[in-house]
């Protein structure tokens, strides 16, 4: 076949049924020579927007487009769509945001690590977010915790990405989950605006904002109350809680709404909450929501047989 003939598109995953779809051509770059002094190949992944009768037009994830001829076509597929920008940021990352929720946390940096307390008593906010690199020796890592901890007469408390290499170090270690058999807790990602969508029609009778610098309390009398936080263009979700006898009334979609609005007038495009792995009824709520997991985490405590 010569140059001047397009490939037969059956000999790849190629041609119009693609238009549309994210695809990866590899080409033969006319006049080049390769490293083994062939033809130089290079490969050009995108969003096929059009095939036409001699060349397929590509538009790299960077914006700009690319026209292939046809005949350089050498293979090529359609490719799953890219990850949203969300979920393509580390765990440790989207972790971080949600230190903006305790005014008074007191930090220290370990390496990628970051050592927590604060008056507030909830575990994300007084254990060590380990993960990412320690920037010292695993055990002295480890030595660190125990003694930062320990100074603040607190148990020490480590969060993990379940199933990651720092969990089964710690877990190697004689480290074990902090409360028995409790599940891991699923770091769940929405577009603010997918939600809010989702949200039409939302009544918010009786409901009160108080606002405090980049964070919200919401709440409907003393029956169902939630807080928010502000970060980066990320809006986090925390301790969304209603009276079990006023469950299934409408509540807690009010306040996630109120919040979600809160977040959108301040820059927020992102919103993050955590639910627990079992919690099979709030999981099919967010969902609806078109949260997603991003992902799993788990705290780990020392348990009698750890090395500390």
């Amino acid at each position: 076949m010569s140059r001047d003939e397009p490939h037969d598109v059956s000999e790849h995953l190629l041609g119009p049924h693609v238009v549309g779809r994210r695809v990866v051509v590899r080409r033969v770059v006319p006049g080049e020579t390769g490293p083994s002094g062939g033809p130089l190949l290079t490969d050009v992944i995108g969003h096929c927007e059009a095939w036409v009768d001699n060349h397929v037009m590509v538009r790299r994830d960077d914006g700009t487009a690319v026209a292939i001829p046809l005949a350089d076509i050498v293979s090529g597929k359609p490719v799953p769509p890219r990850p949203s920008v969300r979920l393509r940021i580390t765990p440790l990352e989207a972790q971080l945001r949600s230190i903006a929720m305790w005014p008074d946390v007191v930090t220290e940096q370990l390496g990628d690590w970051v050592l927590r307390s604060a008056s507030d008593p909830v575990r994300r906010a007084n254990s060590a977010l380990a993960m990412g690199q320690p920037g010292t020796s695993f055990s002295g890592a480890v030595e660190r915790i125990v003694e930062f901890y320990s100074a603040k007469d607190t148990k020490p408390i480590v969060m993990v990405e379940a199933d990651s290499d720092v969990c089964a170090s710690f877990q190697g270690s004689g480290w074990v989950v902090d409360r028995p058999h409790e599940p891991d807790t699923l770091f769940l990602v929405s577009s603010v605006w997918q939600a809010i969508r989702a949200l039409q029609n939302v009544e918010r009778d009786d409901l009160v904002l108080t606002e405090d610098g980049p964070r919200l309390e919401a709440h409907v009398g003393d029956v169902a109350r939630a807080r928010a936080a502000y970060d980066r263009d990320w809006l986090g979700l925390h301790a969304l809680n209603v009276e079990p006898s006023r469950r299934r009334q409408g509540l807690a979609l009010a306040l996630v709404d109120a919040m979600l609005e809160w977040g959108a007038e301040r820059g927020a495009t992102t919103a993050y909450l955590q639910v627990l792995e079992d919690n099979v009824a709030a999981r099919g709520l967010y969902e609806r929501l078109g949260f997603t997991v991003h992902h799993a985490y788990r705290y780990l405590t020392p348990g009698p047989q750890a090395r500390v």
